[in-house]
């Protein structure tokens, strides 16, 4: 069997990393690809938006699926094209990717299905947007509608951090055309989960939740960047609440998108906040999420390829069996490069050290420089990813681990997991 991924980052790798282990014998070709999982199959130069060269790569191999990472190519379509030319392709058309490349979009969707999340308001008009930041009050959430690469929602605490926000995203044009429009966003008081969903776009089936952690800084401090780590399970994830995301988020969510005529299928994403009122959505994503997927796939047993190819070829998930997954628990932690999240410098030496048991190295930014050797190319350039019988353990592995990698001026966070060891007194 041949399976493409579209992607060259650390979710496409983890990805590779666990069809690799449901199936030894699988050929892996990924697009750009990047040098771990280049270990594991054959990585093509191609870029992730080249949709052209990707369909013809994928006739050209009589690939038996195509995987999509990241949620640019999806907003472009790719998965329309393959469904066109009768290839078969893991991901949402570009009209159901909506439900994360159009806040906006997305909002009024849940509003008019009853599926619980913050009120907002969007604006295009600066003056607009800070009216209603001094009606709803301080902290808010002002947010890039479109994609900004998981750094273009801000929480203000303040009415001043607001209108800077404001000023960054729609005067100054900080995220492009994502930044044309804002959503001003009642701010929510609670804690985050990320909860996944394999969906046929009728039956889904719900993974491990994570915790994301998106701060630079340890406790949580500093600016917002993609992710610095995440960890499953969450002991705050209980059956109750899983289930209450089931009914009242994913099941819902799924109907008034069939009832759209932009029916899903893939992987629906959920960022929710535990509120005392329960879960409210805070955002969701069209794909897999980045570093949690680097946390959540070696605690999975089951095969995710069968899952992908039951979807992809228009079969039901009702007729699979539940997901298993191993006890214990997984941390990622995510080595940054210098000046992350803001403009950094590629190209630095990396030295690994000797994988230990129970680590996996996935690569997010790296590349291999004219002799060969490793060298960082982006802003997250490794996440580390630890399991072990207990959180304590596996975040002891997996940031033990990370002090050890050396390249200049690397940045990570030794607090992964930090609330539930702090809940559980750990």
């Amino acid at each position: 069997m041949k399976v493409i991924i579209v992607g060259g980052g650390g979710r496409e790798h983890a990805l590779a990393w666990k069809l690799h282990r449901d199936d030894p014998s699988l050929e892996l070709i990924a697009a750009p690809g990047n040098p771990g999982i280049a270990e594991l199959g054959r990585c093509e130069a191609i870029a992730a938006t080249d949709i052209d060269a990707l369909s013809a790569l994928a006739r050209r191999e009589k690939a038996d699926l195509t995987v999509i990472g990241p949620e640019g190519p999806l907003e472009a379509g790719i998965a329309d094209r393959f469904r066109e030319q009768g290839l078969a392709v893991f991901g949402p058309t570009s009209g159901a990717a909506r439900i994360e490349t159009s806040k906006t979009w997305a909002k009024a969707l849940m509003l008019r299905a009853g599926v619980p999340t913050a009120a907002a308001e969007t604006f295009s008009d600066p003056a607009g947007a800070r009216a209603e930041v001094r009606r709803l009050g301080a902290p808010v959430v002002i947010k890039a509608t479109g994609l900004a690469a998981g750094k273009g929602v801000v929480v203000a605490q303040t009415l001043r951090d607001a209108d800077d926000a404001i000023a960054m995203m729609l005067e100054k044009r900080a995220f492009g055309d994502a930044g044309g429009e804002v959503l001003v966003e009642q701010f929510m008081t609670g804690e985050e989960l990320s909860i996944f969903a394999l969906t046929d776009g009728t039956h889904a089936q719900v993974m491990l939740a994570a915790q994301d952690h998106k701060r630079i800084g340890e406790g949580d401090t500093g600016p917002n960047t993609g992710g610095m780590g995440a960890y499953t399970p969450v002991s705050i994830a209980s059956d109750a609440v899983m289930d209450d995301a089931m009914d009242r988020v994913f099941m819902p969510t799924l109907a008034a998108m069939r009832a759209e005529g932009v029916p899903f299928t893939g992987l629906l994403y959920a960022g929710l906040m535990l509120t005392p009122d329960g879960p409210k959505v805070v955002e969701f994503n069209c794909r897999f999420g980045d570093p949690e997927t680097e946390a959540i796939l070696p605690m999975m047993e089951s095969s995710l390829l069968d899952r992908m190819l039951t979807i992809a070829h228009s079969g039901s998930l009702k007729d699979l069996s539940p997901l298993r997954w191993r006890s214990g628990a997984s941390v990622t932690t995510v080595i940054a490069a210098a000046g992350y999240p803001g403009s950094v410098k590629n190209g630095d030496r990396i030295s690994l050290p000797p994988i230990t048991d129970g680590v996996t190295v996935f690569h997010a930014g790296t590349k291999r420089d004219a002799d060969g050797a490793l060298v960082t190319a982006g802003g997250r350039v490794l996440a580390v990813t630890a399991t072990g019988p207990t959180l304590r353990a596996a975040q002891h592995a997996s940031a033990g681990y990370a002090a050890a990698v050396t390249f200049t001026g690397r940045q990570f966070r030794r607090d992964i997991g930090w609330r539930d060891l702090a809940r559980a007194g750990a």
